[in-house]
């Protein structure tokens, strides 16, 4: 019989590498179904003949859901292996109040951002017919160039309210990503009412549905520089020209920096105020009987177990306080 960890692929699968290849699928994930379904509102059911009357404002509903659902099965897919940060400002938060390994950040960003590209190259793929029909359905009939709504489906751009202004979408993209980053502390975290089952990643899901219904219209919600970014490189190869780079638009211009500053900076900002507010307050209160909220790549209780070769992950062992392998947490 012939020893399995031996093999090169899986060796490597056993080390940073395995947990890369769990952020690019998870990102990728992520962005499949999120930008199918603002495909979906923008130009697959208005070309499609399956819309009997235009929805108006309840486009935004299938939007909403759509990525919160995105969320949910890309932490389910990813989260037993890399923990399914799938998004940079998660990884930098906890790379600083949860013990995360600095020498990975940079990997996991580069991960997120390459499954981010490949995702969005999927949806354009698909959905290439019903984009050009739309232009060309237009009076008089445009092309990808500078068409923000179509450019829409992949990356954000800011409202017209904020009249070219920076400030407005970046404090929007700071407090959304925030709320965002709090909440997951708080599901995640045992010492408080964290999900059992493995509810966490449709809890998460939820929290970005809540923040699309009430935060979403003013920049598009990015709250992840990768799901921007990434998506936002593919239109520029594809054709969308200065919509993507440098962001420019009819009322904005040079936006594209503000969905990676924003969130990165919002997703410290929540971490920090969750910690403060209530980690700080669990840390010297401990509920009875709880466990503690382990280090990033530990599993919870187990740690005998891990080291003995028994892989059995606890039940609800999800997002970033997940099972990491034993090479990625010695690097």
């Amino acid at each position: 019989m012939t020893d399995r960890t031996s093999h090169p692929w899986t060796r490597l699968r056993q080390t940073l590498a395995g947990e890369l290849l769990a952020e690019f699928i998870g990102t990728a994930i992520l962005i499949i179904l999120g930008c199918g379904s603002v495909a979906v509102a923008v130009a697959g059911l208005p070309g499609s003949g399956r819309q009997a009357v235009a929805f108006g404002a309840a486009n935004w509903l299938i939007i909403a859901w759509g990525w919160g659902l995105a969320v949910v099965f890309a932490v389910y897919v990813a989260g037993g292996v890399s923990g399914a940060h799938i998004n940079p400002a998660v990884t930098l938060a906890f790379a600083i109040r949860r013990n995360f390994p600095w020498a990975k950040v940079l990997p996991y960003w580069a991960a997120q951002v390459v499954g981010a590209f490949a995702g969005a190259a999927l949806v354009l793929g698909v959905y290439h017919d019903a984009i050009d029909t739309l232009l060309a359905s237009q009076t008089p009939p445009t092309g990808r160039s500078g068409s923000v709504g179509t450019f829409s489906i992949f990356a954000t751009f800011p409202a017209e309210y904020f009249g070219n202004g920076v400030w407005g979408p970046l404090v929007d993209q700071i407090v959304g990503t925030a709320i965002l980053v709090a909440l997951i502390a708080a599901l995640i975290d045992r010492r408080n009412q964290a999900p059992s089952a493995n509810l966490a990643p449709f809890l998460v899901g939820l929290v970005v549905v809540a923040i699309g219904l009430t935060y979403g219209t003013n920049a598009g919600y990015a709250i992840n520089p990768a799901r921007d970014f990434g998506p936002r490189v593919l239109t520029w190869f594809a054709g969308w020209g200065s919509a993507a780079f440098p962001g420019d638009g009819a009322w904005f211009s040079g936006y594209w920096w503000i969905p990676i500053v924003g969130p990165l900076v919002g997703g410290v900002v929540g971490v920090l105020v969750y910690d403060f507010f209530i980690g700080s307050v669990l840390a010297v209160r401990p509920a009875p009987g709880a466990e503690p909220t382990p280090e990033a790549g530990r599993v919870p209780g187990s740690a005998e177990q891990y080291e003995a070769g028994d892989r059995t992950r606890p039940e609800g062992d999800v997002l970033s306080e997940t099972e990491q392998t034993r090479s990625g947490r010695q690097m």
